[in-house]
């Protein structure tokens, strides 16, 4: 008992709302490209992020979303477009500023500390022109907020992966920068540490008030922690919006897929509906008699009984506990495939029995270019 509490005391942040606040800025790409030989990194990209905003670029990898990154911090340079700081042009064709006068931080995916300073001497690092005694003033402060100050004189080889994390946070958040951008920071850490270290760093980048860019190739973290979602793909941007637009209406089968998994019926149009064996859901814009995708998301299908106006009958012919979710493997009437639903494990049906269910209409999407 004694070890699991002094685990969890070390496992601690500081108090919330002691982080030091910054002045932040806006930062706009206008229709930035970018090509390494031959290869396009990031093409006729724009979009602006506001000043206190939190923004993920999320994509899967080598969609471009690391590139950006290095081109609003200055490490790379655009081959065209441009990019401004509080509406101050930072780089274009004619114009490029380096990037210690951009005030921006930097965290790395692999935190990048510097294995022959201490804690301490790695967060006063960034404190440049500043003296010693502010410098490690200001270090402790933020070593307190991030709960590690008692490492303060330790090593980088002596922390845990979620220590030394949050000791780059530390460092990135210290110099007070206007902008912070943070490249896949909790890539590193157990699914279990992961949740809780982003909570507690989404509560700083607020208190900060700091302009944030967050790369990630995880929705469910982009979703968690951004005030809108940048999605890419083969270094374009596909759609931008809150995590709640890009959720409910992606702009296609592709996004669709990358935030869940879903169902894919490929069905026709008849008077206006695509028309399936779970039912008719509207279809608007797509040619009379055309082909359309219909996606169900697993937890479209919702438990009722056999008296429910619209309720169908399914066998359940595999199911897989997925914690306080399992996930179950139907047979409907009408349909050659199998679907995946995902219910509460409070009353779930046994694998063989037949259950009912009802089409809950917002994890529906329909697409009428079935072909993506």
């Amino acid at each position: 008992m004694t070890d699991v509490l002094h685990r969890t005391s070390r496992g601690r942040w500081g108090p919330r709302g002691t982080a030091a606040a910054a002045f932040a800025s806006s930062v706009t790409f206008d229709d930035v490209s970018l090509a390494f030989g031959e290869t396009e990194a990031v093409r006729n990209v724009s979009f602006e992020l506001k000043q206190g905003e939190i923004i993920c670029l999320l994509g899967p990898s080598g969609c471009g979303k690391s590139t950006l990154m290095r081109l609003a911090a200055g490490v790379e340079r655009p081959d065209s477009g441009r990019i401004l700081l509080d509406n101050v042009e930072v780089a274009s064709d004619k114009t490029f500023v380096p990037p210690e006068k951009r005030s921006v931080g930097l965290m790395f995916q692999d935190y990048a500390l510097f294995p022959h300073l201490t804690v301490l001497g790695n967060v006063t690092f960034g404190l440049m022109g500043v003296d010693r005694k502010s410098a490690d003033s200001a270090a402790h402060s933020a070593l307190l907020r991030v709960g590690l100050d008692h490492l303060a004189q330790s090593y980088p080889h002596e922390l845990s992966g979620g220590e030394q994390q949050r000791v780059a946070l530390a460092r990135a958040i210290v110099p007070r920068p206007a902008v912070l951008l943070m490249d896949e920071p909790f890539s590193g850490l157990d699914q279990r540490l992961r949740e809780h270290v982003r909570h507690e760093t989404l509560a700083i980048l607020k208190e900060t008030r700091a302009s944030s860019i967050l790369v990630t190739h995880d929705p469910e973290e982009a979703m968690g922690m951004a005030d809108r979602i940048v999605l890419m793909r083969e270094g374009r941007v596909v759609q931008i919006g809150t995590p709640d637009d890009l959720y409910r209406h992606p702009a296609d089968p592709q996004a669709a897929r990358f935030f869940s998994d879903v169902n894919e019926l490929r069905v026709r149009v008849v008077d206006g509906h695509a028309e399936t064996p779970l039912g008719n859901f509207s279809a608007p814009g797509a040619e009379e008699g055309g082909p359309v995708l219909v996606m169900l998301r697993p937890q479209a299908f919702v438990r009722t009984t056999d008296g429910f106006e619209g309720a169908l009958p399914a066998t359940v012919v595999d199911l897989r506990y997925l914690g306080d979710k399992v996930e179950l493997s139907l047979q409907f009437e009408g349909l050659n495939e199998v679907v995946f639903a995902r219910v509460a494990t409070t009353g779930c049906p046994k694998l063989g029995d037949t259950a009912w269910f009802r089409l809950d209409p917002d994890h529906v999407l329909v697409f009428d270019k079935p072909g993506e």
